[in-house]
């Protein structure tokens, strides 16, 4: 993989920049801010037209959150989520409602059930390099 720039500009469908969601923790009985759990800290990535992404981790790493931060059904605490509207990127978290819907069809979460397609005697290396030996 390159720095991610290689390519044209014109290629990217969606970039995100140092994306960061912090959920408050709350204690006593006013619900005083005590702390921040960080469950997306700088994430920074970009897809170009014809790539598929995936998040792969551990259960609690920020997978599904960061996925609905960038379909904005969360709100980010900050970053940026630029997606490709007609050959122009658009900030996600400026666009009114109205429009976000059909923003939306051009993105989707895909959840997998991780006890049907991944073997737990397989290795990380061996999961992810099996498709490059076949």
């Amino acid at each position: 993989m390159t720095n991610g720039y290689a390519g044209s500009r014109k290629s990217v469908l969606l970039e995100v920049k140092g994306l960061k969601k912090y959920f408050p923790i709350r204690r006593g009985l006013l619900q005083k801010t005590v702390g921040l759990v960080k469950a997306v800290d700088n994430v920074t990535f970009f897809v170009n037209r014809g790539e598929t992404l995936s998040l792969v981790g551990e259960s609690g790493c920020g997978k599904t959150t960061t996925a609905r931060c960038i379909l904005r059904a969360i709100t980010p605490t900050a970053g940026q989520v630029l997606l490709s509207d007609n050959g122009a990127l658009v900030d996600v978290a400026t666009v009114p409602k109205s429009r976000l819907r059909s923003l939306r069809r051009q993105m989707q979460m895909i959840f997998q059930d991780p006890f049907s397609s991944l073997n737990p005697r397989m290795t990380l290396l061996d999961i992810v390099g099996e498709p490059l030996f076949v």
